[in-house]
């Protein structure tokens, strides 16, 4: 009784500020002058983080399990991670256009979760035998982890091509008007930087395609260090579940849907490290490989668990081991 009591007082607490958030955040994008207003911002995002770590402690302690043996657990745990990635810049006091993707997906992620779209869930069920592991917290934290990072920085380089696409048409239909970022190179770069004053000698049009190419770079720059980060994630996340795999099932690798798709994942993120090693290849090239794999991680996180097929059948929709 006081478990649901509390579950279902920290519920509403972080619906009610979710929603208040969402407000905050939407007004912040279209004002940004309003300095007051994204600190409550802030604090917002940190009340809600709070809450939602008291839910997850709270069915910790009241199931005595780590709370990740199904999809709304999972949900919760995902929300909470896109919350600790959101705030690391923001207890650094820097801000940059990571809070952009991580404050939104958070907020919806979270919403989703408290909408009572998944009630039939909130009661967590009795582990499987399968389940029943100390792997289950490493593993299973570890994926979620890794797939709340790579979402991050793959809707980094979606914003990055949405960007570039819209130069590109601008390119088409204005012709006649040069672009100070088609003759921008580094050390011109450097020199506005540190003579600003050149900046009033220019058109408004350059000095706005300036910062965009400024703005392409940061998003660039941005995604490849969260992906980074989610890639090791994810590869801890794979080798302690096959080493959960054999103690479970005597085999490191079985080849099913969740497996192979995870692989997938993992490849095509490889894919973009490596691209990213080649300087002629960075920006919109390997954004794209980012935006491919953000479609890959939707299919193994939530399509594999429609189809309820394969070693991991007991993950379908009701349970999630990866």
């Amino acid at each position: 009784m006081i478990f649901s009591t509390l579950e279902h007082i920290l519920t509403h607490i972080s619906f009610s500020t979710v929603s208040i958030v969402i407000t905050l955040h939407l007004i912040t994008l279209l004002v940004n002058e309003i300095v007051g207003l994204y600190n409550s911002f802030q604090k917002g995002m940190i009340v809600t983080f709070v809450c939602i770590t008291g839910l997850l402690v709270t069915r910790w302690v009241y199931w005595k399990h780590f709370p990740l043996s199904n999809l709304y657990e999972s949900l919760i745990f995902l929300s909470w991670s896109f919350y600790i990635i959101h705030m690391i810049p923001y207890f650094k006091k820097q801000k940059n256009n990571l809070s952009a993707i991580t404050a939104p997906s958070a907020i919806f992620t979270q919403g989703f979760v408290t909408s009572g779209l998944l009630n039939e869930m909130h009661q967590s069920p009795i582990l499987v035998p399968a389940l029943q592991s100390q792997w289950l917290m490493m593993h299973v934290s570890m994926m979620v982890l890794g797939y709340a990072a790579l979402l991050g920085g793959s809707l980094l380089s979606v914003a990055l091509l949405t960007i570039t696409f819209q130069k590109d048409i601008i390119r088409i239909f204005d012709k006649r008007k040069p672009f100070l970022a088609q003759s921008f190179f580094f050390s011109e770069v450097q020199y506005i930087n540190e003579k600003p004053n050149i900046l009033q000698s220019v058109s408004p049009l350059s000095l706005k395609n300036y910062y965009k190419s400024q703005l392409i770079e940061q998003l660039d720059y941005w995604s490849y260090r969260v992906i980074s980060l989610g890639f090791l994630f994810l590869t801890i996340g794979i080798l302690s579940g096959a080493v959960w795999a054999n103690e479970a099932w005597g085999s490191y690798w079985n080849w099913d849907p969740k497996e192979t798709w995870a692989f997938i994942t993992w490849i095509i993120f490889a894919i973009y490290l490596h691209i990213r090693t080649n300087k002629n290849l960075q920006g919109a090239n390997s954004a794209i490989v980012a935006f491919i794999g953000f479609l890959i991680i939707w299919i193994c996180y939530f399509g594999v668990n429609l189809l309820g097929i394969g070693l991991h059948s007991y993950g379908s929709f009701t349970l999630t081991l990866n």
